[in-house]
């Protein structure tokens, strides 16, 4: 049977399991329903959710708003693909395009012309800044309304806590709960181009001067153990390393969102140790287990 929402954290099985102790309402693991211990995350906030059928696997403060970084660039994606704009288009990095905010390095010189469907790869596998920067002033209604429509795109898909203001992530007001960005990585996945550019593992850009390797910024989708079906990180300080994925666990699409990683493998070690912990307890497609965890 279902569990109904619970006011601090959303956990749902479509096993029975007892209700909450005291001692898992003062912040321990409810693992009533589980063989085993879930795993101890780094990430401050995270959740797994069946695809299918909503059904939440983990949940570790998933209602808390938090900085998400370059997990914007897939909002971004988005609202540049429903302009329904010529992929072929050539676009040019400007010096409006340079991050001033935190001087970040990029590999794409102001003067720089790549194709839209170039400056959207490049956006979202290696999440090159100054691309997502190209894309959003070249919307044809211009960059305040492109961010605009990054806010009602959010509103459109049930995103109710989450603000938009840049298209890089760069700007730690650019926020979300691990609630939202499940529905984000839901809507993503939609749009077959998405899919395709960030399950890349590597792209080679050649210039009339060069060849630029870029890789995947997800070391996961290159991993022959992962079958994953959509996939973006981010990172800035006040957002810490964050990864959204959806991937094929346990016979299962799993959406996948992990927030404020400690360390800079701390994202791929929490999704590994979680993609474990669910094989070994749910042995069978139809066996869905659920724990949740709330920070003490």
């Amino acid at each position: 049977m279902r569990l109904k929402l619970l006011a601090a954290l959303t956990v749902v099985s479509i096993l029975q399991i007892p209700a909450m102790t005291a001692a898992s309402a003062a912040g321990k693991h409810e693992n009533s329903a589980i063989g085993e211990h879930p795993p101890r995350l780094s990430s401050t906030s995270a959740l797994i959710i069946d695809q299918k059928n909503g059904t939440t696997f983990y949940a570790k403060n998933p209602e808390d708003k938090m900085p998400i970084a370059s997990i914007t660039k897939l909002m971004t994606a988005m609202v540049v693909l429903d302009s329904k704009p010529s992929m072929s288009e050539r676009l040019t990095i400007k010096n409006e395009d340079v991050d001033t905010l935190r001087n970040s390095s990029s590999r794409l010189r102001v003067g720089t012309t790549l194709s839209r469907r170039e400056m959207l790869q490049l956006a979202l596998m290696s999440s090159e800044n100054r691309a997502a920067s190209a894309l959003a002033h070249a919307y044809p209604a211009g960059y305040p309304a492109f961010i605009a429509a990054m806010n009602r795109k959010a509103r459109e898909i049930g995103m109710r806590h989450s603000t938009f203001v840049d298209p890089t992530g760069l700007h730690s007001a650019n926020a979300a709960t691990a609630e939202d960005l499940s529905k984000m990585v839901v809507a993503a996945y939609h749009y077959d181009l998405i899919r395709k550019i960030t399950t890349t593992g590597s792209y080679e850009l050649a210039t009339h001067k060069r060849v630029i390797g870029f890789k995947n910024t997800n070391a996961l989708v290159r991993n022959r153990n992962w079958q994953i079906g959509l996939s973006k990180t981010g990172f800035i300080n006040e957002a810490g390393h964050c990864l959204v994925m959806q991937a094929r666990v346990a016979r299962r699409p799993l959406i996948i969102v992990l927030l404020d990683s400690g360390g800079k493998r701390g994202r791929i070690d929490d999704a590994i140790h979680l993609k474990h912990w669910i094989e070994q307890n749910m042995p069978s497609a139809t066996a869905a287990r659920a724990v949740h965890e709330r920070a003490g």
